[in-house]
């Protein structure tokens, strides 16, 4: 089967990887490179008890989360490369009585849900983290949320696609048609012509037809960095998030801007990450400045994927609108549109994101 796939952000290499594992002849068509989207500004924070707005959500991103040892395995295996990952656990901490009101109404949430956690006083979330400001009152752990570097794995599965015999080509997309039975890709290169089509270009997503309703949304995210690992876990606040590395870096995200597609680093955004950075931790003074990265992130109308075939479109399928939550849900999307694609199963959990849902 040959099947193309337009995006080369970590959905649309994850799509290509699993495509090709099983068996598919697969080529993919980004107009900028891999990863050079909304990955570019991801902190790879695995959290969906956090991220999880509402139940659709949070159901995909724990089956997702589930799958992220086994999914990290197989990529680092067939790039030769490893692949930082880790089950650190995460924070999510209260400065104010508000705050403390949220976090006690989560744990009581998470309790009738039977998921582990634990709900401190903010004297218990500082044994557990010195560095944390006097300001924090209340923190909620969940142990179980975890973060990968998100432009290492892209760059992994990237590697691991081409392993597996996909073919990668830089070029915009300049249309999508029939070609008798086959759907064909239009780019100033030429044709490129496969039995299905899978548009996973994330806020470019609607520039293709059928045009679906996917929105640029700005996320701004620093990049600092400490002569040693400032934190242990992931640290929510209701001004950042920050997440640790290894290496001593620290990333600090992330702005949420209506913008279209603008780009731009801004002064306000810095300004606002590197205050809530400080309000949380007290060595952020320290840190060195590396970088502000900046990505579009593909959000829908209503926060949750579209993933499944086109209900206008003979042979296109659609990997788009993963909004903040694409590094997360990346390994059930990539199973999700290999088991629709290759083997014509439809996963109950397709329901939840059927593209018809906005007649697309």
């Amino acid at each position: 089967m040959r099947i193309t796939v337009v995006g080369a952000g970590i959905i649309g290499c994850a799509v290509a990887h699993e495509l090709a594992s099983r068996g598919a002849s697969v080529h993919v068509v980004d107009m900028r490179g891999t990863g050079h989207g909304a990955t570019q500004a991801s902190a790879g924070m695995l959290a969906p008890y956090i991220e999880g707005h509402h139940d659709s959500l949070r159901r995909l991103g724990v089956r997702s989360l589930e799958m992220y040892e086994g999914f990290v395995a197989r990529v680092s295996e067939d790039a030769k490369r490893s692949i930082e990952f880790e089950r650190c656990g995460s924070l999510q901490v209260a400065c104010s009585e508000t705050e403390m009101m949220g976090l006690a109404m989560s744990a009581r949430q998470l309790a009738h849900d039977d998921v582990a956690h634990e709900l401190m006083a903010g004297h218990q979330a500082r044994r557990l983290e010195a560095r944390l400001s006097v300001r924090v009152q209340s923190a909620l752990m969940l142990p179980q949320h975890a973060y990968v570097r998100a432009s290492e794995l892209t760059s992994a599965l990237a590697a691991a696609a081409a392993a597996r015999g996909v073919q990668f080509t830089a070029g915009a997309v300049e249309d999508i048609c029939s070609v008798g039975a086959s759907v064909g890709v239009r780019t100033a290169a030429g044709l490129v012509e496969g039995d299905a089509l899978v548009i996973a270009a994330g806020s470019w997503a609607s520039r293709l037809p059928p045009n679906p309703p996917v929105k640029p949304i700005r996320g701004q995210l620093l990049h600092l960095h400490f002569d040693r690992r400032p934190l242990s876990r992931i640290v929510w606040g209701s001004g950042c998030y920050l997440v640790p590395w290894r290496s001593g870096a620290l990333l600090v995200g992330a702005t949420v801007e209506d913008v279209g597609f603008d780009e731009t680093a801004t002064a306000s955004g810095v300004g606002h990450l590197l205050q809530s950075c400080n309000d949380l931790l007290t060595t952020t003074p320290e840190a060195r400045f590396e970088a502000v990265r900046v990505g579009l992130r593909p959000g829908t109308p209503d926060e949750l994927p579209l993933v499944g075939a086109s209900s206008t479109m003979r042979g296109v399928y659609f990997a788009a609108g993963h909004y903040r939550n694409g590094v997360l849900l990346a390994p059930l999307t990539a199973r999700l549109v290999g088991d629709l694609v290759i083997d014509g199963r439809h996963d109950p959990d397709l329901e939840l994101v059927r593209p018809d849902r906005f007649a697309v």
